[in-house]
């Protein structure tokens, strides 16, 4: 079973001074952290932020190879988590057939980001990371702060390089 998520934002650890992309259920006020490398960061911020960059960047090379193989990402799913690992897969068609390519999250969210297709993270990732569902529509940056100076790295997966 898979849910929805979006990018709630990026913020920086304020332990390990690390970036961490925040991904919030479309349906829930559920939040899920994962901690990024500053590269990785860097490349979805550019995203959101809708920033052109003068040359493609990594992720928009792979977006515009996809087009010419006439290729399209159909979903991004963060599935497992696994020594402290998240890992993903982006799910996309090729003359029709689906092909599943294994991915680190970071890469496939900026893909996803890039392409419009969404982000999905399966209830096992959900029932085995750190998580907090708040329940306000209007997340308090500071409760979600608190939260985060709580949390062990190391307990729910840290992205490792």
């Amino acid at each position: 079973m898979e849910r929805e998520f979006k990018i709630r934002g990026l913020m920086m650890d304020p332990i390990t001074n690390s970036p961490i992309i925040i991904l919030q259920d479309v349906k829930k006020n559920t939040l899920l952290p994962i901690w990024v490398g500053i590269f990785e960061a860097n490349a979805i911020a550019l995203q959101v932020e809708r920033i052109d960059t003068p040359r493609p960047m990594t992720h928009d090379l792979i977006k515009n190879i996809l087009l010419q193989l006439d290729a399209e990402i159909y979903k991004v799913v963060v599935t497992e988590l696994k020594d402290n690992t998240f890992y993903a897969l982006i799910h996309l068609k090729l003359n029709g057939e689906p092909i599943a390519i294994d991915s680190r999250p970071s890469d496939a969210i900026a893909l996803a980001l890039r392409t419009d297709s969404p982000i999905y993270v399966t209830e096992d990732v959900i029932n085995n990371s750190r998580n907090i569902t708040l329940d306000k529509e209007n997340l308090d940056p500071e409760e979600v702060r608190k939260w985060l100076e709580n949390l062990n790295p190391e307990e729910m997966g840290k992205y490792k390089m």
